[in-house]
Order: structure tokens, then C-alpha cells, then sequence
């Protein structure tokens, strides 16, 4: 699966959940404004599974099966530039440098280049890494406990020059806050394709270099640039 798409089923329930609070009595979209509001930069580890229901004729008592799984770093400088960087188990970047949104396939020798724009917007890592303020895009809504976190449920609003629904190509989000932290992201896209984005190792204001966001093809690699 490309980086592009990363999402998870999200059961939600049909009336409001009331908000829970974190052990400081911060509720999850307090925590969520909070990191957006005050991280700058950052950095951490992050595993990504891809998920399925169980087909008919499977076992469908062990619920969401595991089709593939990456792992890697990321980093992030808001606003809008961050590195997705998979390691395992195939070497790919996803690049945003400010201008344009970078896809670098090491297997294929391929980068691929296009504006930023809406393709950045499309991309998970600018739910979280992108601008400073989600409420300008998402409504946000308290969702419930599970798992150790608290989670935010994000409906993406409409755009005024959209011609129905949102520019974002996902239906449901949410993102998990733990200790002021964002530690898992669940997103679902319209053909109920599902992945579940878990962060680790987390850390705030660091010091990144302007080239840490650079990005120059090897010799002799394939290059597309897309409008």
C-alpha cells in the first residue's frame, strides 16, 4: 500500500460520548489543540498496519487481520514540511519540503514530485505535521477511552469550491492523545480500506537543519513531475 493511504475503521457511536478526561483533566481535543499549538518540530518512530475484515469462510472471531505492516522514523517542522521515511520492510520517503510533496522509491530508483497543495492535504502526516490550527479543516469531537489514550474523532469540513463533501479522501479519523502525546492515528477512506498508524519515542522542539528536509534524486533515477 502507498504511503498516500493510511486509514482505520472507527466505530463511533451514534449519540455524543461524554469527554474523558486524562489524568491532569485534559480531554482529548484539549490535549490535541495543545500539540498542535506547541510543537514546532519533532521527531519519533512509527509502525503502520494494514488491515482487512475476515472473508467469508475465515474465522471472523478475531476480528481486524493484518495484510502488511511498515515501520520507520518521521520527522516534522511546521508548518507543512515533515519526512515519512519507511524502513521496513522496502525503503520509501514521502517528502514535504514547503513547495512540493516528494514520493522516493528506493526499489524503483522512482521520485516523483508534484505540488503541494491538495496533495499534501491528502497526506496523514499533514493531519498531524501540517498547519497549526485543525479546527480551520476539522470539526473535532470527543470520542472514548480504549487503549490507554484518549480519543478525538476529526470530520474534515467542506470546502466552499468543493462540489460535495470534503477535499480529504478519508470518511472517519480519529487520533489517540496520551500524556499531551499523539500515539496512534485511525482513519478510513470510502472503500473501506483500513490502517491503523501508531507513534513512539516522540520528541518535541528539536533542532532539525534546513537540508533535513531536502531532497535531491541519485544519478541516474527515474524522475516524474506531476501537475
Amino acid at each position: 500500500m502507498s504511503v498516500f493511504t493510511v486509514g482505520i475503521c472507527i466505530q463511533m457511536a451514534a449519540s455524543p460520548i461524554n469527554p474523558v478526561m486524562a489524568a491532569d483533566g485534559q480531554t482529548g481535543i484539549e490535549q490535541l489543540r495543545q500539540f498542535v499549538r506547541n510543537s514546532k518540530t519533532a521527531e519519533g518512530d512509527f509502525v503502520q498496519q494494514q488491515l482487512r475484515a475476515p472473508k467469508a469462510g475465515e474465522s471472523q472471531d478475531k476480528g481486524l487481520k493484518v495484510v502488511r505492516q511498515t515501520q520507520g522514523r518521521f520527522i516534522f517542522q511546521r508548518p507543512g514540511r515533515f519526512v515519512w521515511d519507511t524502513q521496513k520492510p522496502y525503503e520509501q520517503k514521502l517528502i514535504a519540503d514547503g513547495k512540493q510533496l516528494i514520493l522516493w522509491d528506493k526499489d524503483l530508483n522512482q521520485a516523483t514530485f508534484r505540488p503541494a497543495g491538495q496533495a499534501l492535504a491528502a497526506t496523514p502526516a499533514a493531519i498531524l505535521f501540517g498547519e497549526t490550527s485543525l479546527d480551520q479543516h476539522f470539526d473535532l469531537m470527543e470520542g472514548e477511552s480504549r487503549l490507554g489514550m484518549q480519543w478525538v474523532s476529526l470530520a474534515p469540513k467542506k470546502s466552499p469550491n468543493a462540489k460535495s463533501g470534503s477535499d480529504m479522501p478519508y470518511t472517519k479519523m480519529a487520533i489517540g492523545m496520551s500524556n499531551g502525546l499523539p500515539k496512534a492515528l485511525e482513519l478510513i477512506d470510502g472503500l473501506g480500506s483500513v490502517v491503523l498508524v501508531t507513534l513512539d519515542k516522540i520528541q518535541l522542539n528539536i533542532d532539525l537543519p534546513a537540508n533535513r528536509f531536502n531532497f535531491v534524486p541519485p544519478q541516474g533515477a527515474e524522475v516524474l513531475r506531476l501537475n
